[in-house]
C-alpha cells in the first residue's frame, strides 16, 4: 500500500474530466490536479513548447512527492508522453491508449472518428494506434481548436458553441462513423453539444473512465494502492482560480471553494 497522492496534469480544466473519473474509480486515493490555465490552449504551440510546458507540469507534481503521473491532457500525451517518462522516477500514463483500447472494441464497422486539439490531431498518435490495433481501422481525424477556449469559458450549451460544433463535425456522420473518439480532455465538457451533431448512432468515447479503469489496473500491479480512509484533493491552477472554481463545481456538481489554489510552477 502507498498513501501518497496521485498527480495529474493538463494545460488548463479539461483534465478535472479524468480527475472526477479517478475519484469515483479510485476513492480512497488523493489527487495533485494542476493545470495550466494560464497558458491554456496548448494545442495550437510546437510541439517543442508542448514538451517544455508538459515537462515543467509533471517536474512540479514530482516535486510534491507523487506516486503517480496521469497526463490528463491528449496534446501533451500525443506529444511529449515518451519525455515525461523518461524523466519520471514514478509510472506515467496518458490518456490516449485508453481510449484506442475503448473506442476498438465498441466500433462495430471498423470507422472511428477522432477529433482533438491541431497538435493532437497532426500528432497522428491517434491514428497510429488505432491502426495498431487493427489495421483495416478506417480514421477521420478532425481538428477542433475553438473547443478548449469554449469549454474554458464555461459555454457548454450557448447557441456560437452549437453553431461551431455543426461546422467541425458535420461531414462526420456522412462518412458513416460509428463511433467517435473525444480526443481532448476538455471535450466532454462539450458532450451534449457533440453528440447533438453527430447524432445518438455515434458512439461516443472519451478518455476519462478508460484512463481510470487503466489507473486502477496499474496501482495494483504495482502495489501502490491506498487504503487512506480520509484521502485529500488539491486542484492547483497557474491563473484565473475564480473562474475555475465557478465551472468546476458546477461539473463536479458541488462547491470546490477552498480547494482550487493559483500557483506558480516554479513554486
Amino acid at each position: 500500500m502507498d498513501n501518497r497522492p496521485i498527480g495529474i496534469f493538463d494545460s488548463g480544466i479539461g483534465g478535472l474530466t479524468v480527475a472526477k473519473q479517478i475519484i469515483q474509480t479510485l476513492p480512497h486515493e488523493s489527487i495533485i490536479y494542476v493545470g495550466d490555465t494560464a497558458r491554456v490552449p496548448y494545442g495550437t504551440r510546437s510541439g517543442d513548447i508542448i514538451t517544455k510546458f508538459g515537462l515543467e507540469l509533471a517536474n512540479f507534481l514530482l516535486r510534491r512527492d507523487v506516486k503517480f503521473l496521469v497526463v490528463a491532457c491528449n496534446t501533451i500525451s500525443a506529444v511529449a508522453y515518451r519525455q515525461i517518462r523518461d524523466i519520471s522516477p514514478v509510472p506515467v500514463i496518458g490518456v490516449i491508449k485508453p481510449a484506442v483500447i475503448k473506442a476498438s472494441r465498441v466500433s462495430k464497422n471498423g470507422k472511428i472518428g477522432v477529433i482533438g486539439t491541431v497538435g493532437t490531431i497532426k500528432s497522428d498518435a491517434y491514428g497510429y494506434l488505432l491502426k495498431k490495433f487493427n489495421p483495416k481501422t478506417k480514421i477521420i481525424s478532425i481538428a477542433c481548436p475553438l473547443f478548449v477556449p469554449l469549454a474554458e469559458e464555461g459555454l457548454h450549451s450557448n447557441q456560437a458553441t452549437k453553431i461551431i460544433a455543426n461546422d467541425y463535425l458535420k461531414d462526420l456522420t456522412k462518412k458513416g462513423i460509428d463511433t467517435l473518439i473525444l480526443g481532448c480532455t476538455h471535450y466532454p465538457l462539450l458532450e451534449d453539444v457533440i453528440k447533438g451533431t453527430v447524432g445518438s448512432a455515434v458512439t461516443i468515447v472519451d478518455s476519462s473512465l478508460p484512463t481510470a479503469l487503466m489507473l486502477k489496473e496499474r496501482l495494483i500491479e504495482t502495489n501502490l494502492l491506498s487504503n487512506n480512509p480520509n484521502p485529500t484533493y488539491q486542484f492547483l491552477v497557474t491563473d484565473a482560480p475564480e473562474r475555475v472554481l465557478k465551472i468546476a463545481s458546477r461539473f463536479f456538481g458541488r462547491s470546490l471553494q477552498g480547494k482550487i489554489k493559483k500557483v506558480s510552477l516554479e513554486d
